[in-house]
Formats: C-alpha cells, structure tokens, sequence
C-alpha cells in the first residue's frame, strides 16, 4: 500500500475525512474468516478499502459517492490465477473490455503464446499494454520458449539471460508454468538457472506437470522449484500436488474441464480448501461473451459441489496469497485496492456491480470505464512466412518404403474431448498408390504441420482420429501451442491447401474449408493469434468456424480448441510438430507409418 495514501485511509477510518465512495448495507463476504457478516457498510479513499464492517458510520461528504447495496452481496473481485490471453484471440485490452462485467477485477498471464512466435519483443508488448489497464493484469515470464528443445522450432527463444530481464520489469509477477518436466526432472542446465533466477527475483514459478506419473519424476520436478499446477486431471493429480506443497490450480476453460474429478478432494476427501485455486487456462471470445469468465467458473465449481463461499475464496484469496499479494488485493479489506463486486445469488453467481481499483467498472453487464486506445508495431501484424504458394502435393502421405504392402500400421493422434491429452493410437491402413488416404468411414483424417516462421518450407504430415469428419473438408490454424506454427487437419488435400494459402492470405487466424470452399474464418494479425476487433466481433467469427466444423460433420466441444494443441510436444500422449511425430510419454521421435500389418 502506498504510505502517501496511508494517512488519507486512517482519517476516512477515523470519520475526519470523506470517503469518496460509500457502500451500504450488504453482505460482506468475508473470505478471510469465512463468514458473511450482514449489514455491512464499506468506505473507500483513493481506490482502497479505508473502512468495513457492520458497525462504521463513514463520514460522507459532497463529493462522495454513496451506493446502496439493499442487502446485496459484497464479494472480493474475481482473479484468474492462470490463462493465456491469446488463447482468447483477443488483445489484453479486448480481452480486459470482455471480462470486467462479469466481475473479473485482475489476471495471471503467461505470454507464452506470442513469446513463441516473437521472443522478447513480444513479452514486452504484452507487458506494456497490461499497465494500462483499469484492472490488475499481472504478467508471468515464459519460461519455456520452445516448451520441447530439439523436438520442436519455434518463431524465437527465450534463453536465462532473457528471462532475467523481463523479471526485472514493471507488471511481471512471476516465471511462467515450467512445462519442459523431463527437462527439470533431468537437472537441464538452461531450466535451472530460469528457476534460479526466479528465486532471486522473489517469483512465484508456474509449474505444468502433464504427466500421469506420480513417482520419482513428479518428486524430481517438484523439487525443481514449480509452486502450482493446473495440469492435474483426476482426484489423485490433486491429492498428490497438494501433498507436496503445490497449489492445485483446477481449470474450467472453454475446453479444458478439470474441476470435477479434482474438487472431490475438498468435497469428498476433506483436504485443505485454502491450498486450491481456480482458473480458467484458455478461454475463447465466444465463451466470453455467452457465458462469462471467472463468473462461470465459479457456477461450475458451486454446482460440483462447493460451498459457495469457498469457491470465491478459491477465485479470490486463494489466488491472491499466492502470488504474495495478499496486502493489495483478494479480499475486503482496509489497505486492500477496491476491487468489490455486488452480487445477487452466490449460487447462481453473477456480478450486479463491479467496481475496479474504487470505480464502477460495469454495472448490470455493461462497461462503465474507459479503455486504452492501443496500436501495435507493423512487425507485429507480419509473422506468416511461406516461401511458396502450398498445393494439395505438399499434404501426401507417402507410404515410402511400404509402398507395396496392402496395409500398414499407423502411429495415430486420438483426441480427447474437452481434455489436453491425446491418446497414441495404432490403427491398421490401406495403402492405395504408395499412399496412406483419409479414411472417413473410420474417422481417420490427416493432420499437417507448416513451419510459418522461418519460411523452411518443411511440411510434416500425420494422422489424427477423433474429429469425425464425414465430407472433402480441412480447417487450419495458426493458433497451435506451444510453437504457433500453421496446422492443419483434413480429409482432402486439396482443401488442406485452400485452408493454409487463405490463412497465409489474411495474416494468420483459424479457418474451414469444405469441398474446397472457406465456410469459416477467423483473421488474427496480431502475431497470427490475436484480432484487435471487439469479443463480440470475434465471438461471432470464431462461431462460424464451429459451425464450419459442424458443416463438416464434427461434433467435438470446441473443436478449434483441440485442433490448437495437436503440436502441443510436452502434454501426451502423441504429438505432430514441425520435427516429426512425437511420443510425448518417452519424449521420442515415431514414424507415422510403423510398419507392414
């Protein structure tokens, strides 16, 4: 808290000054002491809680302004403990503009996204912005750019000298999550003196723990200095985590749904509630707009069982404490930034009132303050880099080798509905003119990965099962974690090529193409990830690409979502990067096609 600001709060506590603002009669929620204490009157001064409780009468002068919250729910500002903002398509300012009137008053980012397509520079473009907004967006360094040395090639690297200089700056919280686990539990040089520096630094390590092996790796990374996790997925993911002294961040995103198999160890198992956090690790503009971020989040917890008040404790306080800003923001509380929502039913948990730093940000889901106007460096709308026009040729599978077999065995992505993890698959083969073919009748198509930042030309070409495609189509992203690389899954090569010349066209985005035709796009300039349109424009973008998606006879959750992450090289069970097919449980490099049957 700013001493300059100390004496301002102890005069409005004292009743010698006005407070600027004036809530009345509500129920505090008290996650502190787990208690909702009614009739609760709250004084603010300089954008800080100056005074709460049911027994202050705040001195209120002409300038002072008094709302009435007529036995509403006075609940701390709702904080995502770990997301990525690019997952949304959307800029900080966009993505800020979206959340605010459902009651998210501060952010844990990790832009690990752009700092894979443009290192440093893009960090800091990231950093810059997040300062300049009316909530609290906090930055966590990337810490694994690329997230799989030599599996993998990204657009730029962030090496340990990098790393100590973006923990220096303004906005940065902390290091990112830790996602190369073999490489910590292997004693990698580089990954040591990244963790190193964040514990000279004083910051809280983000940990990515996507393995299903609980023994002496899980034991090794621990050891390496990760403090959180949100890549548990079971009951026993979180009992172990919380065992070993790491905060269980339980995910509920547009794709990812974790929170119910983890939960049960508060609502079943007993276990400390304060030790888990929510968050919501990527959320696209669609979800956004139709149905909330952190808000959201907190109904899912609540209908899987949850108190109510320890489900805001998980979103607020939990998460505040953790990264040692307990004293700023989490709670309602004198010396604490005026981040205070109110809120008519915690059950059905929706922000009535939102106020930001001790101004009404939004009120009955509309924006009440202004945004920044930002514009970006032209380096940052041009990282498409094609050195020639792709054709359906480049999107063979070539049985090689095998050419003279009727059939052969092939290494296969399988996706997992609303779940990162993939499963490797063996699934039997035709091989028709010295090729392996999509196969619809049994839901086998081809996925394709095109190296778009350094203009090699290489094209990878693989298999993947479990979108259910049913027509001649493919859809393509630039969006593919961790390296952002071009993918693109299809059952027609012909159409494979439409879709990445027409994202090479705008710059970068997701499209759809059936029968050869675009019937969905998304543009994303900004680094091939972001738009700088409006949620409400992008949702409506993003909704033709599902629908696309249904058109082609999908019927996965977010299939966008899923298609992002078949390049993801450090969470199983198989993965296509620009390198090759890779087994992710043994961190080793499969041939597509493994052999004759």
């Amino acid at each position: 808290m700013p001493s300059e600001n100390t004496l301002a709060l102890i005069d409005v506590a004292m009743g010698r000054a006005p407070a600027d603002l004036v809530i009345r009669d509500g129920i505090w929620v008290c996650v502190q002491s787990g208690e909702l204490v009614p009739k609760t009157t709250i004084a603010v001064r300089d954008g800080r809680v100056a005074s709460v409780g049911p027994d202050i009468a705040p001195l209120i002068g002409e300038a002072t302004q008094v709302i009435e919250a007529k036995g509403r729910y006075l609940v701390p500002g709702l904080l995502d403990g770990h997301m990525h903002i690019e997952s949304g398509m959307l800029t900080v300012t966009e993505f800020v503009r979206a959340v605010i009137p459902h009651g998210t008053t501060g952010m844990f980012i990790d832009p690990h996204e752009i700092a894979n397509v443009f290192g440093l520079k893009g960090i800091r473009l990231m950093v810059d912005e997040a300062q300049r907004q009316p909530i609290h967006v906090w930055v966590q360094v990337p810490s694994c750019v690329p997230a799989a040395p030599g599996f993998e090639t990204p657009g730029a690297v962030i090496g340990p000298h990098e790393i100590v200089e973006a923990l220096s700056w303004d906005g940065v919280i902390g290091l990112g999550e830790v996602m190369n686990f073999p490489g910590v539990a292997a004693g990698d040089e580089d990954l040591l003196a990244k963790l190193a520096a964040a514990r000279r630094f004083g910051k809280v390590t983000g940990g990515h723990y996507a393995s299903p092996d609980l023994g002496p790796a899980f034991h090794g990374y621990i050891a390496g200095g990760a403090e959180d996790d949100h890549e548990g997925t079971t009951l026993d993911d979180a009992i172990a985590r919380i065992r070993q002294g790491m905060k269980v961040m339980m995910r509920y995103g547009s794709a990812w749904h974790d929170v119910a198999a983890q939960v049960l160890a508060v609502t079943e198992k007993g276990l400390d509630p304060r030790h888990f956090i929510l968050c919501t690790d990527d959320s696209h503009a669609a979800t956004l707009v139709q149905d909330g971020h952190m808000d959201r989040v907190l109904r899912h917890a609540i209908a899987e069982g949850l108190d109510p008040l320890v489900a805001i404790q998980m979103a607020t306080m939990n998460t505040a404490e953790h990264f040692g800003l307990g004293r700023e923001i989490g709670q309602i509380a004198p010396g604490r930034c005026a981040d205070i929502l109110l809120v008519d039913d915690l059950q059905d948990f929706r922000a009535g009132l939102v106020l930001a730093r001790g101004r009404v940000a939004a009120e009955d889901g509309q924006l009440r303050v202004e945004m920044p106007e930002v514009e970006y460096p032209a380096w940052a709308t041009h990282s498409v880099h094609l050195p020639r026009p792709l054709a359906a040729e480049d999107f063979r599978l070539r049985a090689g080798e095998h050419s003279h077999a009727a059939q052969v065995i092939c290494n296969v992505i399988g996706v997992i509905e609303n779940q990162a993890p993939t499963r490797h698959l063996q699934v039997t083969a035709n091989v028709n003119d010295a090729e392996v073919h999509p196969d619809l009748a049994r839901d086998l198509a081809k996925v394709a990965l095109v190296d778009r930042h350094h203009g090699s030309g290489t094209v990878q070409v693989g298999l993947v099962s479990g979108f259910g495609f049913k027509v001649a189509c493919a859809a393509a992203s630039t969006m593919a974690h961790d390296s952002h690389q071009l993918i693109i899954v299809g059952t027609e090569e012909a159409s494979m090529a439409v879709a990445a010349e027409t994202l090479a066209g705008v710059g970068g985005g997701q499209v759809v193409v059936k029968e050869g035709e675009v019937i969905g796009l998304v543009e994303l300039p900004l680094g091939g990830l972001m738009s700088a349109e409006r949620a409400e424009v992008v949702a409506v973008q993003t909704e033709s690409i599902l629908a696309g998606f249904q058109a082609c006879g999908c019927r996965l959750n977010n299939p966008n979502m899923q298609l992002s992450l078949l390049a993801l090289v450090v969470i199983p069970e198989l993965r296509i990067s620009d390198k090759g097919l890779v087994d992710v449980t043994r961190f080793a490099f499969l041939p597509v096609i493994e052999g004759p049957a």
